[in-house]
């Protein structure tokens, strides 16, 4: 029987098993390396708003329109503007804080399809595990601006919530833009979470909805008008266990 012609053997399922096991471990590195890497190439990225919605919008729609102008006035009032790199709201996120004062960042991802990372970047980051990207939104964060969006956009949003909720993270303004987007969501919260006991009546203040660009940044400012917009040591130590 020639070379071409041989069957190659499976290896036994407890190599198998062994192999997955190995590479699993070695996995760990990589996932320690991205955290590294990502935390001091942001470190001085302060203080800065991470900005979400949806990368399906194409430039000129009004929702592209009105993140580009909550972006530029977010810089140019010395905001670092964090998004996850893409098309869409991400594009409009960093290009308005591309042409405004302070930073863009942009917080890629590597996917299957892989997603397009937009030019307006002065800081780009690309990770391949959503895990360590996530917790980079949160981690330099001071407030979050939630623009309609689909499934990602809700996960980084109730992920948000629940990780000031539980105290995770400190409290940070929560700001969902386009009130007829977001009322059906907020009505349903109200009638359904609230009556069943699924959460406080007080949790609702977590989350503010504000349409203007202005009223967003101004906003964010009378959050922290007392106290600074750097963590606490405590609030630094919580973080550690994110």
């Amino acid at each position: 029987m020639s070379d071409k012609q041989k069957v190659p053997v499976p290896l036994a399922p407890e190599l198998v098993e062994k192999a997955w096991s190995a590479r699993e471990s070695w996995r760990v590195f990589g996932i320690m390396a991205e955290f590294v890497e990502a935390t001091e190439r942001l470190a001085n990225v302060r203080p800065a708003v991470s900005i979400f919605g949806s990368a399906r919008i194409p430039a000129g729609h009004p929702y592209y329109r009105l993140t580009e102008e909550i972006a530029r006035q977010l810089s140019d009032a010395g905001f670092s503007v964090i998004s996850g790199g893409g098309p869409g709201v991400m594009e409009a996120a960093n290009k308005g804080a591309f042409f405004g004062r302070s930073l863009s960042v942009g917080l890629n991802i590597q996917l299957p399809h892989e997603q397009i990372s937009n030019q307006y970047q002065d800081v780009s980051q690309t990770f391949r595990h959503f895990f360590a990207r996530k917790v980079m939104f949160v981690k330099f964060a001071s407030a979050y601006v939630v623009v309609p969006g689909g499934f990602g956009t809700m996960d980084e949003l109730m992920e948000a919530l629940t990780l000031v909720q539980t105290q995770k993270i400190r409290r940070i303004p929560i700001i969902l833009v386009q009130e007829s987007y977001w009322r059906g969501l907020i009505d349903w919260m109200r009638d359904r979470m609230i009556s069943e006991g699924m959460i406080d009546a007080a949790d609702m203040d977590l989350i503010k909805v504000i349409d203007e660009p202005r009223q967003v940044v101004e906003a964010i400012f009378s959050h922290y008008e007392k106290r600074g917009f750097e963590p606490s040591a405590a609030e630094r130590e919580a973080q550690l266990n994110l």
